[in-house]
């Protein structure tokens, strides 16, 4: 499978050659599914707390005697069934990650990005360089690719312009190579990605 690397101007200059145990791989719905979920997941604090009756402020004393009263037999102040008692089976801290194993990182990306190639949503350039670091310019230059709406940008860390332009656009997101996620191809409909980081995502994925 072929694409063309393209410039700024967004003139083709070469042709480049993808691999084609990554690009044509297949689309593995459950797999990118399963992919997405974990990241989500991962997103998650999981300090969400709230206090059982042993927790809340009250004192411990029986409110009154059990029988004779007339009353509802009660043993705290503290009971759940009481105002500003104690929650019963609220949420507690916890791990919200769901692991995922290597091969199923791997294939997942290769499945997404093989997708993102057949949709016509991969835009290889021969460099990410931006001279000036305005978020306007940046978006124009996007524009005259073809790439409207949500973008993903891969290239790498020390591309101190791209991450300036883009960090303050709603719909632009500049990621390093090796940041590539399969929620952020499938959340953004282009990929615009420099040969160098294209190539050393194609490494990780051990093409």
């Amino acid at each position: 499978m072929k694409i063309a690397v393209r410039n700024f101007e967004n003139v083709p200059v070469r042709e480049l050659d993808l691999p084609e145990a990554v690009f044509s791989y297949p689309y593995k719905k459950h797999l990118i599914h399963t992919a997405v979920q974990a990241y989500l997941a991962g997103l998650r604090s999981g300090t969400h707390k709230t206090k059982v009756r042993s927790e809340v402020s009250g004192s411990g004393r029986k409110l009154w005697k059990q029988k004779g009263t007339g009353r509802a037999r009660i043993g705290s102040v503290r009971s759940p069934l009481w105002r500003k008692g104690g929650t019963v089976h609220g949420p507690v801290p916890r791990d919200h990650s769901k692991a995922l194993t290597a091969g199923e990182k791997k294939n997942a990306l290769k499945s997404a990005l093989a997708r993102k190639a057949k949709e016509n949503g991969l835009i290889v350039l021969e460099s990410l360089a931006v001279s000036t670091h305005k978020t306007k310019d940046l978006a124009s230059l996007l524009a005259r690719l073809g790439a409207e709406g949500k973008v993903l940008l891969v290239d790498r860390h020390e591309n101190e312009n791209l991450a300036l332009a883009s960090r303050n656009h709603p719909s632009i997101k500049a990621v390093d190579a090796m940041g590539v996620t399969v929620y952020d191809l499938v959340d953004r409909p282009y990929l615009v990605v420099s040969e160098q980081a294209l190539g050393r995502l194609l490494e990780v994925l051990g093409a």
